[in-house]
């Protein structure tokens, strides 16, 4: 017999529930969150899919700050264009005070053509996973009901690429700073002679800076873009070994019981386990009943088939099946149906 999902769910601190578009992934990450707050639990689900349902499926305005939903559960969805203004806000004013005024404007120009680069959007969806993950109180389940596989795979592989481009970064800081500390050394003698005679004067202005002084600028500025990466390194770290401790985070994949939900199921599976994150169940849903006519019984043998197949591929995957429900799924109400079968 499959694990009960709430079960599952119960025993993590996060779970991002993902598979193809159209499979029913917003209303099995709110049946599931709804279910663990029922058990006293308090749970967070969050969107991070462009296309948002949350809000749509219960039926009120859910933005990028949490709001209750049901007692004990609350929703949030992500807004890629917000977050990317504020992440690219926050650079810009970093940039600002470490660059030279006449650099300003080639700043400016090019975090505005960074703001739609390819990338850019996903970078900053998951600093914001990775704040969410971060200010979790230690009781909440976070659920995750993710975008469509493609992009999920690519988020989820996200933070060990950024955490090695970080790395990089603070390498070439690194040799830099040691360039900068011997050319310095060479220099001494020229510095010490200078401030004998006297401090450098900016041309055009009254303005003098020592060689001393313009030495410190530039050191501090190195400091701070070390401790700029150097947070971003951790954060990512940490959010990567969230992602791939098993017994904190697991991933459940929803399906249809049709061809290619099939194949992109087990893809995802794949790239999910090569990624190191812990696939923990897979939902087969809107399964067509045997017992309602000549069509649907008809249709419920052609997905007998690709069940069969998906789990002959997936052995190991405790499987729920979730039937085709006669309405619509909108509410708290309408949830109840979906939440009876998460056991």
């Amino acid at each position: 017999m499959a694990r009960p999902l709430t079960d599952l769910a119960r025993q993590r601190d996060v779970l991002f529930v993902g598979g193809k578009g159209g499979v029913g992934k917003t209303a099995v990450a709110s049946a599931l969150g709804l279910s663990v707050a029922r058990t006293g639990r308090p749970v967070l689900v969050v969107s991070t899919d462009p296309a948002h349902n949350l809000g749509h499926l219960w039926q009120r305005t859910v933005g990028d700050s949490p709001v209750d939903l049901a007692p004990r559960l609350r929703g949030l969805e992500i807004d890629p264009a917000r977050t990317t203004d504020e992440h690219l806000g926050a650079v810009r004013a970093t940039l600002r005070r470490l660059m030279a005024d006449h650099l300003q404007g080639e700043v400016d120009k090019h975090l505005d053509l960074a703001r739609d680069a390819p990338g850019t959007h996903e970078a900053a969806v998951l600093e914001r996973i990775a704040e969410v993950v971060e200010q979790r109180p230690s009781e909440e389940l976070v659920i995750f009901d993710t975008a469509p596989s493609g992009h999920t795979t690519r988020l989820i592989a996200l933070p060990e690429l950024m955490q090695a481009w970080t790395e990089g970064l603070l390498r070439r800081q690194d040799r830099s700073a040691r360039f900068g500390a011997a050319l310095r050394g060479l220099e001494g003698a020229d510095y010490d002679a200078a401030e004998l005679i006297g401090s450098r004067r900016l041309p055009g202005s009254g303005t003098s800076i020592g060689p001393r002084r313009t030495q410190d600028r530039r050191a501090r500025r190195d400091e701070e873009i070390r401790t700029v990466l150097d947070r971003r390194q951790h954060r990512f770290r940490q959010l990567r070994e969230v992602l791939q401790d098993r017994s904190r985070t697991g991933f459940v994949v929803v399906a249809a019981a049709e061809r290619l939900p099939v194949l992109e199921s087990i893809e995802l599976h794949e790239q999910l386990t090569r990624s190191g994150m812990d696939v923990a169940a897979l939902v087969v849903n809107k399964r067509s009943p045997a017992d309602a006519g000549e069509l649907l019984a008809t249709r419920r043998q052609v997905e007998d088939g690709y069940v069969a197949q998906l789990t002959a591929a997936l052995p190991a995957l405790p499987v729920t099946e979730i039937p085709l429900l006669p309405g619509e799924v909108l509410g708290e109400n309408g949830l109840e149906a979906l939440v009876a079968h998460l056991g």
